[in-house]
């Protein structure tokens, strides 16, 4: 097998993630970040999200836990920023691919995802994969946050 035949036999079995970012960037929403002002690995998750293709703006928030609390999000879901895109919370360092899957799945009754606090190797927190297990949490407004994804 010649390296062109093993490529096009990997792309052929690759998943919707894998496919060619300029094809799914006009499919994906716009991403505002708000994030504690200052704050340089939400600028490490904001490439995270724009090497997948996410057009991402970011702003200053000041009084981030009020943004939080207006959205319904639980205070031990928190962390330093939070992204708003299709009426969707997503709240710290949750992983592209998690994002995306969300989007297209949009379970009932959701309000977003969230990853609590700033997990080593999340992204934007280090070399992705380098700390340890960490969950992305579903937001709900009528129940606890649940498991959603183990990275």
């Amino acid at each position: 097998m010649n390296r062109r035949s093993a490529l096009l036999l990997l792309a052929s079995a690759a998943p919707a993630a894998l496919i060619p970012l300029d094809a799914r960037a006009s499919a994906l929403p716009k991403l505002t970040v708000y994030r504690d002002p200052g704050c340089s690995c939400c600028e490490g998750w904001v490439r995270h999200m724009q090497a997948a293709g996410f057009a991402v703006s970011i702003a200053d928030d000041a009084n981030l836990d009020a943004r939080r609390e207006a959205l319904k999000v639980p205070a031990s879901m928190a962390s330093c920023h939070i992204a708003l895109a299709d009426g969707f919370a997503f709240v710290g360092h949750i992983p592209s691919n998690d994002v995306v899957k969300f989007l297209i799945e949009r379970p009932a009754g959701a309000i977003g995802l969230a990853v609590p606090g700033m997990p080593a190797g999340s992204p934007g927190m280090g070399p992705e994969g380098s700390g340890g297990p960490y969950h992305v949490m579903l937001l709900s407004a009528a129940a606890a946050p649940a498991v959603y994804a183990t990275h």
